[in-house]
């Protein structure tokens, strides 16, 4: 290959650790560039900042915007085989028009009409549902019909085979959150579909899963439960619990006893009941409240980070953004880009009175690969 065939490109630049600009010097990049070769002494500003520098930008998308969207899409566009699923995914605005919230992690609303199935198919991305608002769709994994109402945190670990079916009168949208991103990055994805229809036993509409019936209970492992599956075996998070978890920490707090990770700031992270630890091996899942008037500590962690306005509002500021949101919406907050929140929520917007965020990330990730860094001013 010549030099002028390469898609190599070495430009020689009189700057501070760069070698003096020469002929020869010239005529050693042609060099470079016909062996496809790249001196480290040219790229070590790119390669090896001296902190992460994301792809990804802040970006806020506004749930009114998402639903109105949605409900659009439901009006024109089947759910089958081809589509798969009526998921409208969230494209960062720095990823080039991809479909990735950031480079690791994919967020999306799908939306699911009166009376639809979403056919069976299974994946080795790891995927959760979490439900904003609205409730009457059935998630069935491997089987098991598990039901999905507001709160709900609803995990699925890779390979499980899935549909919806939607046995209401009315339409529903939640978010889906995926590391397609990521899969797709490492060259690691299969995709295999399933049947057009799930069975009538399977459409059914039961009040608690088997994975509940058996899984759901705090503190207690069944004992037949023997090996250790790659996701939690619980398949639906409720959301009295979650709800109840935090006001306890936060009545904890009032009386003098702490609880919370900082001053009007509850917070709990979703586990694995057979593990203890997260409950997807690439995305870690939390919860968190913070009530009226209380101001959260800028943060920076390795590894990206998407929030959901559950309930109540705000202002949020990444990096240098600053936004007001309110109930459904979601942003993105980058690797290493300083995150803080300010609850504005009452009892006029809120159900707890407080602002109430939903967080998913890459952070198993950067754990198992000991590249995990957080940094709080305080």
């Amino acid at each position: 290959m010549t030099s002028t065939d390469s898609p190599v490109r070495l430009h020689a630049v009189d700057a501070p650790g760069q070698p003096d600009v020469t002929p020869e010097l010239e005529e050693l990049y042609r060099g470079f560039e016909s062996e496809l070769l790249v001196p480290l002494w040219t790229e070590i500003g790119d390669l090896m900042p001296a902190h992460p520098r994301s792809r990804a930008v802040p970006h806020l998308w506004k749930w009114e915007n998402l639903v109105r969207l949605a409900e659009q899409a439901g009006e024109i566009v089947p759910v089958g085989r081809g589509g798969e699923r009526r998921a409208i995914a969230l494209a960062n605005p720095s990823l080039g028009g991809r479909p990735f919230a950031t480079p690791t992690l994919w967020a999306a609303i799908q939306y699911l009409m009166p009376g639809e199935d979403a056919p069976e198919h299974r994946h080795t991305q790891h995927a959760f549902r979490f439900v904003v608002e609205g409730s009457g769709v059935w998630t069935v994994v491997g089987g098991d019909a598990v039901s999905m109402n507001r709160g709900d945190f609803l995990p699925q670990a890779g390979w499980n085979w899935h549909a919806h079916h939607n046995a209401t009168d009315k339409p529903m949208a939640w978010i889906d959150g995926l590391d397609i991103p990521f899969q797709y990055l490492t060259e690691a994805q299969f995709f295999e579909f399933g049947r057009d229809e799930i069975s009538d036993a399977e459409r059914i509409t039961p009040e608690r899963s088997r994975s509940e019936r058996l899984w759901g209970h705090p503190g207690l492992r069944p004992l037949s439960a023997t090996q250790v599956a790659p996701g939690s075996p619980l398949l639906s998070y409720k959301w009295e619990f979650t709800d109840r978890a935090l006001r306890d920490q936060l009545a904890i707090e009032a009386e003098g006893y702490g609880g919370t990770v900082e001053p009007g700031h509850a917070a709990v992270r979703y586990t694995n009941p057979h593990t203890g630890g997260d409950v997807l091996p690439t995305m870690r899942t939390e919860f968190h409240r913070i009530v009226r008037g209380a101001e959260t500590a800028p943060v920076k962690e390795t590894g990206s980070s998407v929030y959901q306005v559950f309930d109540g509002s705000g202002t949020v500021t990444v990096g240098d953004r600053t936004w007001t949101v309110t109930r459904g919406d979601i942003f993105v907050v980058p690797s290493w880009t300083p995150f803080s929140a300010k609850s504005e929520a009452g009892k006029t917007d809120s159900d707890s009175g407080a602002l109430d965020l939903f967080r998913f990330g890459d952070a198993p990730v950067f754990e198992a690969l000991q590249l995990n860094r957080m940094e709080i001013s305080r």
